[in-house]
């Protein structure tokens, strides 16, 4: 499918979408949160994808959202009705079957950070840098960053970056739990490749109910979330893939998962 605002591509297992605004840095708009969600569920319906990865190109990731749409806010009622959008998008890429994710180079800032932690990785090359810069012009992050933030790195963390406003590099990110891996400048997307490359070989529904399972469980009690864990795996107990990965194990040969 051809999109205005994005680009997508297959690479083996792995689905590409690039945000292709480069007149404005690659800023999230209203139309472009669309399109990201149509790709995003073109990629989770493909049997054939085992992994989706989302990047801003060679250069940088995203300056943020789109201050033409945050200008055009005209009160509470707008601003609740932008905010649910941003909040749809990143409820999508966080509910995706599939691992997500984000492979950053040069800035990501504010909503394009936001929007990068409702990934479940993030790649960054050297020289790659994460801000919200919120504070800056009076604002708030309201893409879940306040949120998404102090889960990854800790409410202490979260607050300092909140509050100076200023960038972290890639070597800070990574130290404070804020990027998976760091690859060598421009290396990114290739880091992302090679990790879908592994997932690849993995029972696909091990890791959909993985991914669910700990995004959900963070919103519960332990108790609560350990009950949860418990039905999932009793649940995934009763699938093929289950019965075929103890077999090949059993029989030192290589699992061939179906995804059932």
């Amino acid at each position: 499918m051809t999109y205005a605002n994005i680009k997508t591509a297959r690479d083996g297992a792995a689905f590409l979408i690039t945000l292709n605004r480069p007149d404005r840095r690659n800023a999230i708009s209203v139309a472009t949160m669309g399109e990201l969600t149509e790709a995003a569920r073109e990629a989770d319906a493909d049997a054939a994808v085992r992994g989706i990865i989302v990047t801003g190109g060679p250069d940088y990731f995203s300056a943020g959202a789109d201050l033409n749409d945050a200008l055009a806010i005209a009160g509470a009622a707008d601003g609740l009705a932008y905010f649910k959008r941003w909040h749809a998008l990143c409820d999508v890429f966080e509910n995706l079957s599939k691992p997500v994710i984000a492979a950053v180079e040069g800035f990501c800032m504010t909503g394009g950070c936001e929007f990068a932690m409702a990934c479940d990785l993030r790649v960054a090359g050297a020289g790659a840098s994460f801000a919200i810069t919120s504070s800056k012009i009076g604002t708030v992050a309201g893409a879940g960053g306040t949120q998404r933030l102090a889960r990854l790195v800790g409410p202490a963390r979260a607050l300092e970056i909140l509050f100076h406003g200023n960038p972290i590099d890639h070597e800070e990110a990574h130290r404070i739990g804020l990027v998976n891996r760091i690859a060598p400048k421009g290396g990114a997307i290739e880091e992302a490749k090679a990790m879908i490359r592994v997932y690849e070989e993995r029972a696909p529904l091990s890791l959909a109910f993985a991914k669910r399972v700990v995004h959900r469980g963070l919103q519960m009690d332990l108790a609560s979330a350990l009950e949860f864990e418990a039905f999932l795996v009793a649940t995934i107990y009763g699938t093929a893939d289950r019965t075929e990965g103890i077999s090949a194990f059993l029989e030192k040969r290589k699992a061939r998962f179906s995804g059932r």
